[in-house]
């Protein structure tokens, strides 16, 4: 059984991708990878990051495999539907069957499947991806509809859409992810180039408990499952001993969700003198000093703290369950302790004013993050807020040649006001930043002050045009 693995993510066809330059190992598949190795069966993973995709279509008629498994979200969307089309008008291809997981998969299984794909596997896919090899195989001792977590096209009766899978309870059953399948010095020589420091990623739990409208669980649900604090010391002391890497990036939604974990967590770390630097992303409420201070112990050098506005109002639309205050105090409290503090805004939500945008501004001026990243909100099928603006969707695109992000609906003001304020925020902040060191700064104020200006000024022009002002 020949079986390969595959994410369609291919950084050289991205110029914003290569502006930022932080890509990131994909650990779904090679989580999926070390399951089936450990059930003996080999495979092959086709790491596209620093690839191509001509150089995808070789490794595919090379091989010849049975199947292939896809990770699939919002930004390989396009490029895993290049991939299908490709492999089903290859003849020496026809017996491949294509296999789909990923966030993006769940909510538009039957459009994905229109499209060529064998089956769609929802929610967490190493059990699932392992039985269908095996039923493929001709060793599964059930049907396909035995199969939890799947979807497919039957020949008389359309989609069919088995039994939802059981999340893993015991994430310490899983092996390690398989990162000896892809060349990970890449990765390293990306980051050292662009950012002066080598990362890479790292789990330790799945799913998150909280509710922000926002926010996809189309793989792990509404949950919260840890790894152990020793499996995952085990796991950094073995990318110690293997790898030449500067620091970790924990992929958790919530690090910091259990005080009892964290505490476990740095007492390990230390006692196995395995601390090394990471950051990670948290929530304000799930915070205090001495969640800080251990934090620091066991070798955080950034957390990120999502606030996504300055606004209370906004936030409670959210669904967020965290005060702006709080938010604040925690960000500057991080870095009073030594560590550098970012955080996530987001523009554009439905019901957001002016008000509440320059509320954003104050509220940036006050917690003072050290980094902070801007997107304009958008609806991701399957959220509470895809279905709040669904009805207001500005216009219709083509399934196969658009994303959700791509998705824009009627807002308070249009999307080039959005464009306009993420500007006006960047200029104002960076402008309150420079002012603390106004002699360095001597040049850069007056320019920072007139771009902020001129934001404003496009902000007023499309505020009339929303209220009708000629």
């Amino acid at each position: 059984m020949r079986i390969l693995l595959t994410h369609g993510y291919f950084i050289e066809e991205d110029p914003k991708e290569q502006a930022i330059m932080r890509p990131y190992v994909p650990l779904g598949i090679l989580y999926i990878s070390a399951y089936l190795e450990q059930h003996g069966y080999d495979n092959e993973v086709f790491d596209s990051t620093f690839a191509s995709f001509d150089l995808l279509c070789a490794q595919l008629l090379q091989q010849r495999p049975h199947v292939v498994g896809i990770y699939t979200n919002l930004m390989t969307k396009l490029n895993v539907l290049r991939i299908i089309t490709y492999i089903k008008s290859q003849p020496a291809l026809q017996h491949t069957k294509i296999v789909l997981g990923g966030p993006e998969v769940r909510n538009h299984a039957i459009k994905f499947l229109e499209h060529g794909a064998d089956f769609i596997a929802s929610g967490e896919g190493e059990q699932t991806m392992l039985e269908l090899v095996q039923y493929l195989e001709g060793t599964f001792t059930g049907t396909l509809t035995d199969i939890e977590g799947i979807s497919f096209l039957d020949p008389q009766n359309g989609l069919q859409t088995n039994k939802e899978r059981t999340k893993v309870k015991n994430l310490d059953v899983l092996p390690m992810p398989n990162r000896r399948k892809v060349n990970l010095s890449l990765y390293f020589d990306a980051w050292k180039g662009r950012h002066g420091t080598s990362t890479v990623s790292i789990s330790t739990m799945r799913g998150c408990p909280y509710s922000c409208k926002w926010c996809s669980r189309a793989v792990y649900g509404q949950s919260y499952r840890r790894r152990s604090p020793s499996k995952v010391a085990d796991e950094i002391a073995y990318i110690k001993a293997n790898y030449n890497v500067d620091s970790l990036w924990f992929v958790d939604d919530v690090f910091t969700v259990s005080h009892q974990w964290l505490e476990q967590f740095t007492q390990e770390i230390t006692s196995r003198n395995l601390a090394m630097p990471f950051e990670c992303i948290t929530r304000a409420d799930r915070m205090n000093e001495e969640v800080i201070i251990n934090l620091k112990k066991s070798g955080c050098f950034r957390v990120w703290i999502g606030a996504e506005s300055g606004s209370q109002k906004i936030i409670d639309l959210m669904d967020r369950r965290v005060e702006v205050e709080q938010v604040q105090q925690m960000i500057q409290l991080a870095r009073k302790h030594g560590l550098q503090a970012g955080t996530f805004i987001m523009v554009g939500y439905p019901g957001e004013t002016k008000e509440d945008i320059y509320a954003t501004v104050r509220h940036l001026k006050n917690a003072d993050p050290d980094l902070f990243t801007i997107t304009i909100a958008y609806p991701i099928k399957g959220t509470p807020l895809y279905a709040e603006v669904e009805d207001r969707f500005v216009t219709s695109l083509p399934w196969e040649s658009s994303t959700d992000r791509d998705i824009d609906f009627t807002r308070t003001y249009n999307r080039k006001y959005y464009d306009y304020a993420i500007q006006m925020i960047n200029y104002e902040v960076n402008y309150h930043k420079a002012l603390k060191k106004p002699v360095a700064n001597l040049f850069r104020l007056p320019m920072l002050k007139l771009r902020s200006t001129l934001a404003k000024g496009h902000m007023w022009v499309e505020e009339r045009k929303a209220v009708g002002v000629k």
